[in-house]
């Protein structure tokens, strides 16, 4: 191949993160391989299912939030044998919830999911709603969430950012090699910008982009042989300079208040009655942080405090 052959990096027409006219068309160029790509890889999960339906895919959604999809697919089957439908998670107490979640940790999630089935079974008849707004006015669905429902449950044309595509397009657009720590509205509107027009190709986009960062464009030992757009990267034909911007956060989690909050909650999971204090103690020796990890467990509604020193998971 020769210079005049070689492809030109995509942020030769992406320059200005908030848009440049004719964006979205010199995009274009990277919907076609990306979405062959995932027609031929994508791996067969259980929320990509027709089966799944709208509440399989809300469901996964707050599985899936900084937990591997290996540890999601069997507390999501296990949720979605015992609560099919958002009325039958709303019948249910919140403790339930948080006793389903087992180990999946960030157990808030439990709880905002339980109450967004309330919600949807009484503001919607108990079917997940279509529209973008009323997604977003449940109880615990921020914008990446209602994104995500709306465009993989019903094929609706919205920018899904989570971080395997913030990554993908980090690199291959902006040439760079990890996003932001936090979402920026810059990189909002790239991702508006790199939509395909049409509503089923756009929801499909948003699901192959996700993939490919996921499979193939990871966050450490990226695979740029498998990579259909690595022609194209920005980041790959400027010689993958190293990331210069603020550290990178990185999750402990050993000896931190969320180890002991995961230790007080899975006793009082597998307890079928109250459980006392002096119980709760022996799983942590340091009783400063004990008592605060057990604090904050009751401040986020995930512990109900009763008389005697006793505890359990929330009834109400």
């Amino acid at each position: 191949m020769t210079a005049t052959d070689m492809p030109s990096p995509v942020t030769d027409v992406h320059s200005d993160p908030d848009g440049v006219p004719g964006a979205a068309e010199a995009a274009a160029g990277l919907h076609a391989p990306v979405l062959a790509w995932f027609d031929q890889h994508a791996r067969d999960l259980p929320w990509r299912r027709a089966e799944a339906g709208a509440w399989g895919v809300m469901v996964s959604e707050f599985m899936l939030q900084q937990t591997p999809v290996s540890r999601v697919v069997p507390v999501y089957e296990q949720w979605l044998a015992r609560w099919p439908r958002p009325a039958d998670l709303a019948a249910e107490a919140p403790g339930e919830a948080v006793r389903a979640w087992g180990r999946l940790g960030y157990p808030r999630r439990a709880l905002r999911l339980h109450g967004a089935a309330v919600a949807i079974t009484e503001r919607h008849g108990g079917d997940v709603p279509s529209e973008h707004p009323q997604l977003l006015a449940l109880p615990g669905i921020g914008e990446y969430t209602a994104a995500a429902v709306a465009s993989f449950a019903y094929g609706q044309r919205h920018a899904v950012l989570d971080t395997n595509v913030r990554r993908v397009f980090a690199r291959a657009v902006t040439g760079v090699q990890y996003p932001p720590n936090a979402t920026t509205a810059a990189e909002r509107r790239l991702a508006r910008a790199l939509l395909p027009d049409e509503e089923a190709r756009a929801a499909r986009w948003a699901a192959a982009s996700m993939e490919l960062g996921a499979l193939v464009c990871t966050a450490r030992n990226e695979d740029c042989a498998r990579c259909p757009v690595a022609e194209l990267c920005a980041w790959r034909l400027a010689g993958k300079p190293a990331h210069d911007g603020p550290p990178r956060r990185g999750q402990t989690y050993a000896g931190t208040d969320r180890q002991v909050r995961g230790k007080l909650l899975a006793v009082l999971r597998e307890a079928v009655t109250p459980v006392s204090r002096t119980v709760l103690d022996r799983v942590w020796d340091e009783p400063v942080q004990r008592a605060r990890a057990l604090d904050g467990l009751v401040a986020d509604g995930l512990v109900e405090p009763l008389e005697n020193g006793r505890f359990r998971l929330p009834l109400t």
